[in-house]
């Protein structure tokens, strides 16, 4: 019973490891972060206000005014804000975006690479500003604690 079920172990596990390689996709990157993303986990001085049951810029009622396969532009219900989403590298640790928009107070422009993954549970991917730079995504303005948020945005 022990060598069979060794064999099963070893036959699934290529299979498991197959899946989560898959997690993230190859194509329409750009639009899978825009549904996908917890919005809470990005910068505050460009997120949206914190609301209850509100994860991702669909909840919070964003439009989504461009999208391609490596760019996305989101705006604000009252269209008083906007947040571009740039896709930089994707990889088996998560996809790098620069993300980019504008804080309300005071009214300056922020700019940062950030880290998506998909964490175990709701399956949205969270971000977290990464350490890796990017000619294309210089970091711009915002205080320090605006991008100091974890993977939790905390």
């Amino acid at each position: 019973m022990k060598a069979i079920s060794g064999v099963f172990l070893l036959v699934c596990m290529p299979l498991g490891m197959a899946k989560s390689d898959n997690a993230y996709p190859k194509e329409k990157v750009a639009e899978f972060v825009v549904e996908k993303l917890d919005v809470t986990s990005i910068p505050s001085a460009i997120r949206p206000k914190r609301e209850k049951g509100k994860k991702t810029f669909g909840d919070y009622g964003y439009a989504t005014r461009k999208l391609d396969d490596k760019e996305a532009l989101v705006e604000a219900p009252q269209g008083h804000s906007q947040i571009s989403v740039s896709i930089l590298e994707e990889n088996k640790s998560g996809i790098y975006v620069c993300l980019n928009g504008r804080a309300e107070k005071p009214s300056s422009q922020i700019q940062r690479v950030f880290l998506l993954t998909l964490k175990n549970g709701d399956r949205l991917l969270k971000g977290r500003e990464s350490w890796k730079e990017f000619a294309s995504c210089p970091a711009i303005g915002g205080a320090e604690s605006d991008s100091a948020a974890d993977a939790y945005g905390e």
